[in-house]
């Protein structure tokens, strides 16, 4: 039961990482981005390679897996910028599809549908950290650096003008503004904060292939923060926590066994209908998409 508490709240830790990184593009900025899970797989894969291949430290892959995140999305968010609304969320979707493609088919790199099995645990000064205990400090010690990154981020000068830009980008332009600057410098942003997510999964978990950085992942990243609270940073853990515990909490529920998957998924979607129709900013939000 203690092994299952831990397992739970790692998970838990990584998705409000998750959550918090894209709440920084869409509820606070008003970008609708669906590639969340793109750079969350980049970073797995990032760490995986480096750790299994070359045998580099987990802390250090971390540092590598956000620095290649950030140069891809400086370039993706280049080619986003181009578009606003419904184009953007059009675009970033397709930007996911294109990942998953090259996670699927780059054998020579990824190991396509096999996927990259045996990732080592951390290690500190030579001792490695291979418990579920350890892990958890580890995620949990990660979770509140990403927090307390985000709340730096949004209490600034630089978040204010963020909340400008998702209230009225015409108007934040008249007093010289570059728009353009600070959409792309989020997003690169939001999408480094989802590597160290990536990595953190691949080395818990020891194995991850390309189905777990499709587009369903993303819209499911989307979902915590529509459900826990757009533009707000502990709506996000908040929605990280209903999401991860929900499904946990209906394996207990008697349904019987040929329908139980389904019941639970229909439950699930079922709350987030209700929501979005009677409280569509979230539980704790301040912006409605």
């Amino acid at each position: 039961m203690f092994e299952y508490v831990i397992n739970l709240i790692i998970l838990f830790a990584i998705y409000a990482i998750l959550g918090i990184s894209l709440n920084l593009i869409v509820g606070y900025t008003g970008l609708l981005s669906v590639s969340q899970a793109a750079f969350y797989g980049i970073g797995a894969y990032t760490t995986a390679i480096l750790l299994t291949s070359f045998g580099v430290n987990f802390f250090i892959s971390v540092i590598l897996a956000v620095i290649v995140v950030a140069i891809i999305s400086f370039f993706i968010g280049i080619v986003l910028s181009k578009f606003s609304g419904d184009y953007y969320a059009l675009c970033s979707l397709g930007f996911n599809a294109i990942a998953f493609s090259v996670f699927l088919n780059w054998q020579s790199l990824t190991r396509g549908p096999l996927g990259i099995s045996g990732i080592p645990r951390p290690k500190l000064f030579d001792i490695s950290l291979y418990t579920n205990t350890s892990f958890l400090v580890i995620s949990v010690g990660f979770l509140l650096l990403v927090y307390a990154i985000s709340v730096f981020i949004t209490k600034s000068s630089f978040g204010r003008v963020l909340k400008a830009i998702r209230e009225d980008e015409r108007a934040i332009q008249v007093f010289g503004y570059n728009t353009s600057y600070y959409k792309l410098a989020i997003f690169v942003i939001g999408s480094s904060l989802a590597a160290i997510a990536g990595s953190l999964f691949a080395s818990y978990i020891s194995f991850i292939d390309p189905s777990s950085f499709n587009i369903t992942e993303s819209i499911f990243i989307l979902s915590i923060i529509i459900l826990g609270g757009l533009a707000n940073i502990r709506g996000s853990i908040l929605g990280a926590l209903i999401l991860i515990l929900l499904p946990e909490i209906l394996r207990f529920v008697g349904f019987p066994l040929d329908v139980a998957a389904q019941m639970r998924q229909l439950i699930y979607g079922l709350l987030l209908i209700i929501l979005m129709l009677y409280r569509p900013q979230g539980l704790v939000g301040e912006y409605k998409l």
